[in-house]
């Protein structure tokens, strides 16, 4: 295997590991308006920050979709995601454009609870939505609301995966940590879910709930990575970070454009942790690949 110690090397390193690319399933691409605030508030370091977060790819649309391209991530998303009412919507229908135009991009949605989001999530579902990103430390809300079970109900249904910031990095809120969204699972055992950042800092707890739910998978966004803005992942719990790789139910995100460091560095870290080759195939493709029902 090639260590990938800067951007040029990542082909080198897909290719060493006998695969086609990589897929990326913690990617952003949103409306150039929200994208510029969203780089404004990283480069105010705002509250839900807490640090100092130089952005390292503040690119045109168009550069950032040539250099994933360049890297050979053959499949990412475009997760965007409301801070408040009124906003869902209209990103599912950006969303659903950009898709159409960026054949690499799996088609992404969102919600937020207010009035009506039964109904746009649906209509998301029925135009082809692929994921949903659901922000609880960003939207601030609990998962747990009424108005919501008929949304992860229909999720569960259609089998179309919620990648959830759950856990309470890097800043925490009343609903994050794997007690409230473990309860949405109990209420929703066939959800089909990606839990963002590892569940970074509660790492323990959200490894629990993927032994407990078959559907939970964990995405590797930022973490082993030099930026410490989240949590260490305990060496203890390595072992089951093994296991469930193995099994299809770790997932390669980056967090891309919105990093600090070379997107080379995660994957760098990834391969630093001495799991093996048939764990980085697996994170890097297989099981995103078996997720989104693409070729393998």
């Amino acid at each position: 295997m090639v260590e990938p110690r800067s951007d040029s090397a990542v082909p080198a390193f897909w290719r060493s590991l006998g695969l086609p690319g990589i897929i990326d399933v913690h990617v952003h691409f949103m409306p150039q308006r929200l994208m510029s605030a969203v780089w404004g508030y990283f480069d105010e370091a705002g509250p839900l920050i807490g640090t100092e977060w130089p952005i390292r790819y503040r690119d045109s649309e168009q550069e950032r979709l040539d250099f994933l391209r360049g890297l050979g991530v053959r499949a990412f998303t475009s997760l965007a995601y409301p801070h408040r009412p009124g906003m869902a919507e209209s990103l599912n229908e950006w969303a659903a454009r950009f898709a159409a135009r960026v054949p690499e991009c799996l088609q992404s949605a969102t919600f937020y609870p207010e009035p009506g989001v039964e109904e746009y999530v649906r209509r998301a579902l029925d135009a082809g939505a692929r994921v949903f990103k659901v922000h609880l430390q960003v939207g601030g809300f609990d998962p747990r609301l009424k108005e919501l079970d008929a949304v992860w109900g229909a999720l569960a249904d259609a089998g179309v995966p919620a990648l959830v910031h759950a856990g309470s990095g890097p800043v925490a809120n009343g609903f994050t940590g794997p007690g409230p969204f473990g309860e949405v699972l109990a209420r929703h055992p066939r959800l089909t879910a990606i839990v963002a950042h590892l569940g970074a800092p509660e790492f323990d707890g959200f490894l629990a709930l993927a032994d407990a739910h078959e559907g939970v998978h964990l995405d590797t966004t930022m973490i082993f990575t030099r930026f410490a803005a989240l949590a260490p992942f305990p060496d203890a719990l390595l072992p089951r970070l093994r296991d469930l790789g193995l099994e299809g139910r770790i997932l390669l995100g980056t967090d891309f454009p919105n990093i600090p460091y070379e997107y080379a560095h995660q994957l760098e870290s990834l391969a630093a942790l001495g799991l093996g080759d048939d764990w980085l195939r697996s994170v890097c493709w297989q099981a995103p690949a078996a997720l989104f029902d693409l070729p393998r």
